[in-house]
């Protein structure tokens, strides 16, 4: 019985095609909250550079400048974020919570108003990023297990997909090997030790918020530009509020974010295997509760394992600096 058989082949390709927008995101939330502040506004990053890119993208008919308009607008919103919780000393919550309805709605009705297409953005056609084919993959792709192992798993991806999976170890090592990252952690932890060794927390927290608003960005590139070559109201559904689930199961650290993420992408892949398939007693289960699995899961995490999640001590917390 090979792999297509027991469809294991489908879901370990699909999970490594949803893992992207989960790992950009969830990287992303790390550097904001490893620096003290709590970014629930991922969800609204996602779904503006969503939009603006496959905008963009398919005005231009260049998906690479879809990927850089994508960057500047959600950089911008984590700069009105960062403005409202560090500058103005604001509810980070709120600030977040805010962003994510603004851009729910207002992708919508700036989509609706350029294109007449319902909220959505026309088909990208040859304007999306394609799959990478890696060198002898025809060679090798009839040999049981390693050419689906080497052509399909390790290969047949987007760029996007192979840069998220190489982010990983590059933010592991930012965070807890370069002077950036020291100086990171310790806003996070205790600010005003921080102030008082000569860091400027404002500005960490500053820079910590872009790099957020950066990686983030991919998240919706990937979306709009690689997975469903369009956008679509709130096409994100809810994925930046996963990729934080992923960040609390991980405590905070980029490895076990990472572990997260990935399962969560496996979840959602086998939700959509299971789809209409007639299951032993169960039989068939209604579609609704299947798309439920992601969302389920994830009050099942946050139930078992807030409790054990340590987060940065200062994180939520204004800094304000001592006179």
């Amino acid at each position: 019985m090979t792999f297509d058989d027991l469809h294991i082949g489908s879901i370990l390709v699909s999970t490594v095609r949803n893992a992207p927008v989960l790992i950009f995101a969830g990287m992303a939330g790390l550097f904001a909250e490893r620096s003290g502040v709590i970014d629930i506004g991922l969800e609204g990053k996602i779904l503006a550079s969503a939009f603006v890119s496959a905008a963009v993208g398919f005005a231009t008919q260049n998906p690479w400048y879809g990927v850089m308009a994508g960057i500047v607008v959600s950089m911008l919103l984590a700069s009105l974020q960062a403005y409202i919780a560090i500058t103005q000393k604001g509810n980070q919550l709120v600030a977040g919570i805010a962003i994510n309805i603004a851009m729910s709605g207002l992708t919508f009705v700036v989509a609706q108003y350029f294109f007449q297409q319902g909220g959505r953005t026309p088909d990208l056609g040859s304007a999306r990023l394609f799959d990478v084919v890696l060198p002898g993959s025809a060679a090798v792709e009839h040999i049981p297990f390693l050419g689906w192992f080497y052509a399909h798993l390790i290969g047949g991806h987007s760029v996007l997909v192979y840069l998220a999976f190489a982010l990983v170890p590059l933010v592991h090592w930012v965070v807890y090997h370069s002077r950036f990252g020291l100086r990171l952690r310790a806003c996070g932890e205790n600010p005003h030790a921080a102030d008082a060794a000569g860091v400027n927390v404002e500005r960490q927290r500053y820079m910590a918020m872009l790099i957020a608003g950066f990686l983030c960005s991919f998240s919706g590139a990937y979306l709009s530009i690689v997975q469903s070559g369009f956008f679509l109201r709130d096409m994100s559904a809810g994925a930046g509020y996963l990729a934080l689930t992923a960040m609390v199961f991980g405590n905070w650290r980029p490895l076990y974010t990472f572990l997260g993420c990935l399962m969560f992408g496996f979840f959602g892949a086998v939700q959509i295997q299971i789809e209409g398939v007639e299951l032993p007693v169960i039989g068939r289960l209604p579609g609704a509760m299947i798309q439920m699995v992601p969302y389920v899961l994830t009050v099942i995490v946050l139930a078992g394992l807030m409790a054990k999640s340590v987060a940065p001590k200062a994180l939520g917390s204004p800094f304000v600096k001592s006179r």
